[in-house]
């Protein structure tokens, strides 16, 4: 289904394929959700401008680690936009921004609330020149109690409960290894946006939607906050264990750890009888997950001496020809190797020339309008000529009117 007849004309022929060409976002986040959420619909599609300070995203200067002196925090989740530096405070700054603004299809912010209403850049506002916009309001807390929350996301991690979940049973909590709820709020942000257009397809009709950080943490954590809305139960650490499933961890072998996630009784036994362990299949304690959850501390021994007979490889290549779900522990590097080896291609090349970069592939795959990687991360303000050009008519196309290099065409 395509949407023309709520496409601004001026992006309407942008050379981008995907399911958002012709969409025109105005990208006014920084950090991660936001960025994450326009880079998603960037490699989709749109064409995303990227609204910086002078100073640039805070990202920018988020280093270690770094590519030829670039933040590669910075890379990872800005290709595919083109950036124009304005100062919000500026009158003739302010005037390019509100004539962005009401020429955009979709506009994300993530300023504290009411930080977009000072410059008449909220959505009130917008939607006065810009009825059908649809416009995605990211903050840390929400807009009520939590509204001077600063919206970092291992606040959240401390605060939706998340690091109370994480790390060993005796001891200190751990933060995820990555921003977590971050990405979990841009992937439901992309959502939003899509949804939204959806609906404006079918009724003309913008909206404003709006997402924060800890509501996205308690809805991602699933089965953790409905056990304890449906059972009373509060949910603590259990190191790598699985409150629910057993064995459902990472258990040692002869050269590192081997994750098992037996999630059924049919799989437990083919664990067993692959193990040579038929008689634990068998055994009264073990028959059922509920038992085996029971009974985790004398199963484990019993797994862990047998699994030490082999390296964690060889247990993964026996056991998966037996359709026994595992997986050896790898590291960054052994993840992005693994995919490569059962033909998932994780690795792309976004733009060309000097500012050809490599990146991990967006993870959607469409039949007809697959996902492209036109464009690398656009140095700071390295499109502001030609989106002013655009924006002041000399131009026809915004898209059109820039080389990969960010430089008028």
């Amino acid at each position: 289904m395509t949407i023309p007849d709520v496409r601004r004309d001026a992006a309407r022929d942008q050379p981008p394929s995907g399911p958002f060409q012709g969409v025109l976002v105005a990208d006014f986040g920084r950090v991660l959700a936001g960025p994450y959420c326009t880079m998603l619909l960037a490699d989709l599609g749109a064409t995303v401008i990227k609204v910086e300070s002078a100073l640039g995203d805070e990202t920018r200067s988020w280093t270690p680690p770094q590519r030829d002196g670039e933040s590669t925090y910075y890379l990872s989740v800005n290709r595919n936009k083109h950036s124009i530096v304005l100062d919000l405070k500026d009158p003739a700054d302010l005037r390019v921004a509100r004539d962005l603004a009401a020429r955009a299809d979709v506009i994300t912010e993530n300023f504290k609330p009411g930080g977009m209403a000072r410059f008449g850049l909220d959505y009130a506002s917008v939607a006065k020149v810009n009825p059908d916009v649809v416009y995605a309001s990211i903050t840390g807390f929400g807009t009520a109690g939590g509204a001077e929350l600063p919206g970092y996301d291992l606040l959240v991690q401390a605060m939706s409960g998340m690091i109370t979940l994480t790390g060993p049973q005796d001891g200190d909590g751990y933060r995820s290894g990555v921003a977590v709820f971050d990405v979990m709020t841009g992937l439901h942000a992309a959502v939003a946006v899509a949804s939204a257009l959806y609906h404006r397809a079918l009724t003309g009709e913008g909206q404003h939607v709006e997402l924060n950080l800890l509501s996205s943490a308690l809805s991602g954590l699933v089965n953790q906050t409905g056990g304890y809305l449906l059972s009373g139960s509060v949910p603590s650490r259990l190191g790598n264990d699985h409150p629910s499933i057993y064995p459902y961890a990472p258990f040692p072998t002869a050269d590192g750890d081997l994750v098992l996630t037996i999630g059924n009784d049919v799989q437990f036994r083919g664990l067993c009888d692959a193990l040579g362990l038929q008689h634990v299949a068998v055994d009264q304690r073990f028959l059922s997950n509920t038992l085996r959850s029971a009974h985790r501390d004398a199963l484990r021994p019993i797994l862990t001496t047998r699994l030490a007979d082999r390296t964690a490889r060889e247990w993964f290549d026996l056991l998966s020809e037996r359709g026994i779900p595992c997986a050896p522990v790898l590291d960054v590097a052994g993840g992005i190797d693994f995919a490569r080896s059962i033909g998932l291609e994780p690795v792309v090349t976004s733009g060309d020339g000097d500012r050809a970069m490599p990146g991990i592939r967006n993870p959607i795959t469409f039949s007809r309008t697959p996902a492209d990687y036109r464009l690398g991360p656009p140095t700071l303000g390295q499109d502001g000529d030609a989106i002013r050009a655009w924006l002041q008519g000399t131009s026809r196309n915004v898209a059109e009117s820039m080389t990969e290099e960010g430089q008028p065409a």
